[in-house]
C-alpha cells in the first residue's frame, strides 16, 4: 500500500535525510527558543518524508521524482 503512495526517488530521500540530520544538529548546537523549535519541526518533516518516501507538497504540485 505504501509503495503506491511514494513519490520520491532514492536520491531525494537520502538528501532529505541528510538535511534532517543537519537541521537537527544546527538547532541543537546554535539556536534556542522559537528558532530552535522551527528548525526541529523542519528536521522532523524532512525525516518523516525521507523515511516514507511520500511528500504532500509533491503530491499537491504533481511532482514525481520516483521513476515507475
Amino acid at each position: 500500500m505504501l509503495k503506491k503512495l511514494q513519490n520520491e526517488s532514492f536520491l531525494d530521500r537520502v538528501v532529505r535525510f541528510l538535511v534532517a540530520v543537519v537541521l537537527a544538529f544546527v538547532a541543537y548546537s546554535y539556536f534556542s527558543g522559537p528558532v530552535q523549535i522551527v528548525l526541529y519541526l523542519l528536521a522532523a518533516i524532512a525525516l518523516v518524508t525521507s523515511l516514507t518516501g511520500f511528500c504532500l507538497i509533491y503530491k499537491v504540485l504533481k511532482i514525481q521524482t520516483l521513476k515507475k
